[in-house]
């Protein structure tokens, strides 16, 4: 047996030697020191020697085996040193190379112009008023003193869940819920997604973006009006901005006004980009119908408001001379990235 069990073990030390993987190394393993390996086998075997022969054939089997685990637990570390090492290797970062600046991000045009607006707003003591995208067409018509017959209330015009319920179309309609729950004096604006069934081009989208402003307290007067919106397109477009007022009809207003910008690209004298008229049209507004007022509670002999609506995307779109509205919602990073933190397009 002690010759049988040395050609074992030279045997096995062949087979450690030879194995180049874990898996290699664990089917040697098996071959000689599992339960129904070659080493097992030699155990079987003592049952049928003489007595007196057992007790040294079992101390050579004992150390065959601690010899063979010894040989299989260095080649089991030299092989998980082995990948240790080529993982490494492989992982090796080479720190000469330049470091790569990472992208920041970068705000859309629209949400620099709104935090603008929105600046100008909060410093002359307004607030923020925010309220549903699905609404009922109380808010969105009846409360703002549209009469049933609107075209505004058309199926062509307006998207309808049901009969009363509808995308809003404005968010007037954050007006008549902020009076409703506020009273006097009330210095809110409401920007927010508004709806409408237009196709898409250069200038149109069924979802836009408004923001409307809204002031009721007693005194109010047109020339309220006119000095705060002089105030903020003299904060968004510079010192140079010119408003023009013409009459106008809004249901909820009166009386009412379209609101135009003088042209930064010819100064008034008339050119392609205003369509020769010397300015660009930029928004609706007015003195808050009385009717309006009485429907959400405030006495319409003591207070009197006003409010506007603009498109946030007009605004945007004027701020940068962006000349198609769909660059906006694209997302085409070769657009994007022309605008900076700062808000400014080099």
């Amino acid at each position: 047996m002690k010759e049988e069990l040395h050609a074992m073990r030279l045997s096995a030390k062949e087979r450690i030697d030879a194995a180049d993987s874990p898996r290699a190394l664990e089917d040697a393993r098996v071959t000689f020191l599992g339960k129904k390996g070659e080493l097992a086998v030699f155990t079987r075997r003592l049952g049928a020697l003489p007595e007196g022969e057992r007790p040294a054939a079992g101390a050579l089997i004992h150390a065959a085996r601690a010899a063979l685990e010894a040989a299989f637990a260095e080649k089991s570390a030299a092989l998980t040193a082995r990948a240790e090492q080529e993982k490494l290797l492989a992982e090796r970062l080479d720190v000469t190379l330049p470091g790569k600046n990472p992208r920041f991000g970068r705000r859309h045009p629209m949400s620099i112009v709104l935090d603008e607006v929105k600046e100008v707003f909060l410093g002359m003591g307004y607030s923020v008023a925010e309220g549903p995208e699905v609404e009922t067409t109380y808010y969105c018509f009846d409360a703002l003193n549209h009469d049933e017959h609107h075209p505004a209330r058309d199926e062509r015009d307006t998207f309808y869940f049901d009969c009363r319920t509808i995308l809003r179309t404005q968010t007037s309609s954050v007006q008549i819920r902020t009076m409703e729950r506020q009273k006097p004096p009330i210095r809110v604006i409401s920007p927010g997604k508004t709806y409408r069934k237009d196709e898409t081009d250069a200038t149109h989208s069924p979802l836009f973006h408004q923001i409307e402003g809204l002031v009721v307290d007693e005194g109010i007067t047109m020339g309220h009006l006119k000095g705060t919106l002089e105030e903020l397109m003299r904060r968004i477009f510079g010192p140079r901005a010119r408003l023009r007022f013409r009459p106008h009809h809004f249901p909820y207003t009166e009386p009412s006004a379209e609101v135009d910008l003088l042209c930064f690209a010819c100064g008034g004298k008339g050119c392609r980009m205003c369509g020769n008229e010397g300015y660009i049209e930029l928004l609706g507004a007015g003195m808050v119908h009385p009717r309006v007022l009485r429907v959400c509670g405030i006495d319409p002999q003591r207070y009197s408001g006003f409010a506007f609506g603009v498109g946030l995307e007009r605004l945007t779109m004027m701020r940068f001379e962006i000349p198609d509205m769909r660059l906006l919602f694209e997302n085409d990073m070769r657009f994007l990235l022309q605008f900076d933190m700062g808000g400014s397009r080099p």
